[in-house]
């Protein structure tokens, strides 16, 4: 049996803006989940949704945004250990689609070109998954992965970890396995890749998304 489903989209300004675009004239929103595991198009489900802008190629450290998502089952000790997100931390905190609501309101509000994470295909499905489950479809929403900017850069790097990555490049390092934490550190990471991608002639939208293939990632 087939159903209707209603589409879902998060505003972003990409098809508006020219390819030709300094890199340094763009909005970005960088961001970061925790869940309750990694099987997130499954059983596991978001407990924390953290993002910071980067504007001018500068980190927006004080316009954080941060919530955490009740996902109506209990965390695993494991999860409890990892995150430090226990259930009374999440048991009065928004449903999973009002806290991905008051994301994507965040990141209109920004006018952001496109999200930005680190390994952001896990971020992304944990999103998607968690509108499918009420019959609704997640379109038109592109990212750029840190990891895919890194292999333009620096090819000879092969691992997915964003501290000894930050480490490699020398930038900050927040709360780890926090999504707050885990944006902060990652928007850093990002802002030192765009100014290595610079130094390499790169300059403008175009260019940023050829090189990290972005377009594929699109769910459209």
């Amino acid at each position: 049996m087939f159903f209707l489903r209603k589409n879902v989209t998060c505003s972003l300004t990409y098809e508006n803006i020219p390819l030709s675009t300094p890199l340094e004239d763009l909005n970005f929103i960088v961001f970061d989940t925790e869940t309750t595991g990694f099987q997130v198009s499954a059983a596991d489900r978001i407990i924390e949704i953290g993002a910071v802008p980067v504007k001018g190629l500068q980190v927006q450290e004080k316009d954080l945004f941060q919530t955490y998502v009740n996902p109506n089952r209990q965390i695993s000790r494991g999860i409890k250990e990892l995150t430090s997100i226990s259930d009374e931390m999440v048991k009065d905190a928004p449903q999973a689609l009002e806290a991905i609501q008051s994301f994507f309101d965040y990141v209109e509000s920004r006018e952001a070109v496109c999200l930005v994470g680190h390994y952001v295909s896990f971020d992304a499905l944990a999103l998607k998954s968690e509108f499918k489950r009420e019959r609704l479809a997640l379109k038109r929403f592109l990212t750029i992965d840190t990891l895919d900017l890194i292999g333009f850069i620096a090819p000879s790097y092969d691992m997915r970890d964003l501290e000894r990555y930050a480490m490699a490049f020398g930038t900050r390092i927040y709360d780890r396995h926090s999504a707050a934490g885990d944006a902060l550190t990652a928007a850093y990471l990002f802002v030192e890749l765009l100014f290595q991608f610079q130094q390499r002639g790169h300059k403008t939208l175009g260019e940023l998304i050829n090189a990290t293939d972005s377009l594929m990632r699109s769910l459209f």
